[in-house]
């Protein structure tokens, strides 16, 4: 292990989000501008500081409807900033703060920006449902060409396979795999901005229709409006900041082919990122107070679970059971913004971010980790994977 990693000559420094809401009435532009502003100003910065500017994904489009907004141009243009420092990212990237922290670590920046926009409640209620990605292409071309000719038109028909192959594996119940989204629920709804709060039972879940069997809509993050914001500053600017978090560590290891439908060992993803993670410091899986995993679909935080080392392979069945470890006050509460599940999809480990640095601060109110001093973030798996520890400063 290097006594002087990149991370830690880089710091987050903001968080900022829009409203967050199914549908919201506002452009993308508005609310990537209501979560940049508000980052800044959460950094204790002004627009004027800030000198590196980076979205997720690059460019404002993709392939998918309301999936990108917020073009790097217009808000480099709306905020008149003057930047020694762009970035235009595309998905594959470790984590949102990953491309940031090595801009403020090599002195291209001291303050970086970066956001994600997302209106996929709003395309989702204009196209009369939420439009699968294969739905959106004219022709089977590319990647699509391999997927589309037998139905795998979106990411749950791509992931689902993989929950199908782990349960056969390691004797995953349903019942089991519902606590992920019980306890979800209960936390989001300690959280004003989360999409549901209404309670949430196993047996709703269970009872739910089905989406890509095994995976029912509860297993499914919920298409949302809106902004989430990042502020990434260099380490010797922390006296200027507000409330820093430290970057601990991170990583981002890809290590079969990047397609769901090639993955070779489909019972275990992200665990060589996991392990690049905790060669990169001295932290253990025991000293993680609260752990923000990533959950596009309820399968990836088992994951993740296993891959980070809070259980062995094949346990996170019995680990899950009753929801007791996961929930607040538990050995390791679990995406205490409600998650992508019912915190709302804000998309590449964005909202899990935010939702760490809020604990590291001692200001989630409510849901707040009592004493919580190491956080562990990961975005998606496989093909995009991505974690990251975060310190209090």
């Amino acid at each position: 292990m290097s006594a002087d990693i990149f991370e830690h000559r880089a710091l987050i420094s903001g968080i900022g989000q829009s409203a967050i809401a199914r549908r919201l009435d506002r452009s993308g532009l508005q609310l990537t501008l209501d979560a940049v502003l508000a980052a800044v100003a959460d950094a204790g910065l002004t627009v004027d500081d800030i000198d590196g500017l980076a979205m997720f994904p690059g460019g404002g489009v993709a392939n998918l409807p309301g999936y990108a907004n917020g073009n790097l141009y217009e808000v480099q243009d709306a905020l008149r900033i003057e930047t020694t420092w762009r970035q235009g990212l595309v998905e594959g990237m470790a984590l949102p703060f990953y491309g940031p922290a090595q801009a403020v670590a090599t002195g291209q920046a001291r303050h970086v920006v970066i956001w994600r926009t997302v209106k996929e409640g709003s395309a989702a209620r204009d196209a009369g449902g939420r439009p699968a990605y294969g739905s959106t292409k004219p022709l089977a071309e590319g990647p699509q060409a391999w997927l589309l000719p037998v139905g795998m038109l979106s990411p749950v028909c791509q992931i689902a396979p993989f929950a199908t192959r782990y349960m056969h594996e390691y004797g995953l119940t349903r019942e089991r795999l519902a606590w992920i989204a019980v306890a979800q629920r209960a936390h989001a709804a300690h959280n004003p901005d989360a999409v549901y709060r209404s309670p949430l039972t196993v047996d709703d879940y269970l009872s739910a229709r089905m989406i890509s069997s095994p995976l029912c809509l509860f297993d499914c993050d919920v298409p949302a409006d809106g902004a989430t914001a990042i502020v990434v500053s260099a380490a010797e600017t922390a006296a200027d900041l507000r409330a820093p978090v430290r970057i601990e560590a991170m990583a981002g290891v890809v290590d079969g082919r990047p397609a769901w439908d090639q993955w070779e060992d489909m019972g275990r993803v992200g665990y060589a990122t996991a392990a690049a993670l905790w060669a990169r410091t001295a932290l253990t899986p025991a000293d993680v107070d609260t752990a923000q995993l990533y959950d596009g679909f309820s399968i990836e935080a088992v994951w993740w679970l296993e891959a980070m080392g809070f259980c062995g392979t094949g346990e996170a069945g019995d680990y899950l059971d009753g929801g007791t470890r996961i929930a607040l006050g538990g050995e390791l509460p679990l995406n205490t913004w409600g998650g992508q599940l019912s915190g709302g999809r804000l998309h590449a480990g964005f909202g899990h971010t935010a939702e760490a640095v809020r604990q590291l601060r001692g200001e989630a109110g409510a849901r707040q980790v009592a004493g919580a001093e190491v956080a562990a973030v990961t975005n998606v798996g496989g093909i995009e994977s991505g974690a990251a520890l975060l310190t209090r400063w």
